[in-house]
């Protein structure tokens, strides 16, 4: 996905929190930074500089959580589930905030993953994806799993039964990936036009794919009608929504689009 340029500043901030992937340190419980909440009091966002000691690396996270407007019952408020957001190639965990809106108003915890780092090796362009791209798709399987097992300590009254994994093209090829190496962790997963990682043909996790209208998957990527029917893999295509126009800069006509084909999906699963 192209750069956008709100990833830059979001980066940037980035760069000041993470250490240098390259030395051991002491790293302590993180805190809360740049808490905000909207006009309203609907949401509460934060970011979490997260490290995971085993692979000595930053995994940062913005979190999304209900504020004190928010419209939810007693129940849902204090037994949210879990949500994970992975981000598109070049574009920052914090782009696809409107989602992450949205799944809050369905009960949702949302923790939007950082998967690219400042002064990283980028992604190859060339060469077969699937063979190329594999590593940073299994490193962004490891980071979704690093944070369920983080929240799980911090965080254990969240609901992790019914995770449910959201990624934009290359964390959409993360997240299919994630569900063939972990089937029983996850049991909805949506591939917002992910391209690469072929859906894995199984009924759990429960699948959902939207399509864009100008970008074609790779052969075998997509399961066929018969797959469709067979493992309950739902597929939707939206007209006139290009690959780039699925993060926060989209048109308000757009993005509720998406948001109602997502609501209309968890609903049924």
């Amino acid at each position: 996905m192209t750069i956008r340029i709100a990833a830059v500043l979001s980066i940037a901030l980035l760069a000041n929190s993470c250490a240098d992937s390259s030395q051991k340190v002491s790293h302590p419980t993180p805190v809360p930074q740049h808490v905000t909440e909207t006009a309203k009091g609907e949401v509460k966002s934060y970011q979490l500089a997260l490290f995971d000691e085993a692979r000595n690396r930053p995994v940062p996270i913005a979190v999304y959580v209900p504020g004190s407007g928010a419209k939810l019952s007693p129940e849902k408020r204090t037994k949210l589930k879990l949500a994970i957001l992975n981000h598109g190639y070049g574009s920052p965990h914090t782009g696809y905030s409107f989602i992450a809106y949205n799944l809050v108003a369905q009960g949702y915890f949302v923790a939007s993953i950082q998967h690219d780092l400042p002064k990283e090796a980028p992604m190859p362009t060339t060469g077969n994806p699937q063979q190329v791209r594999r590593p940073y798709w299994e490193r962004g399987a490891q980071n979704m799993l690093f944070v369920l097992q983080t929240l799980k300590k911090s965080n254990p009254e969240l609901d992790f039964k019914n995770l449910l994994l959201v990624g934009h093209s290359n964390g959409g090829d993360m997240a299919m990936l994630f569900a063939l190496k972990y089937p029983k962790l996850a049991r909805n997963i949506i591939s917002l036009d992910n391209r690469r990682m072929p859906l894995p043909r199984t009924r759990r996790p429960h699948i959902l794919t939207i399509r864009s209208s100008d970008q074609v998957a790779d052969d075998g990527v997509l399961p066929t009608a018969t797959e469709q029917q067979k493992f309950d893999i739902q597929i939707v295509k939206m007209e006139n929504m290009t690959h780039n126009d699925i993060w926060d800069g989209a048109t308000e006509e757009k993005k509720q689009e998406i948001n109602q084909t997502i609501n209309i999906f968890l609903k049924t699963k």
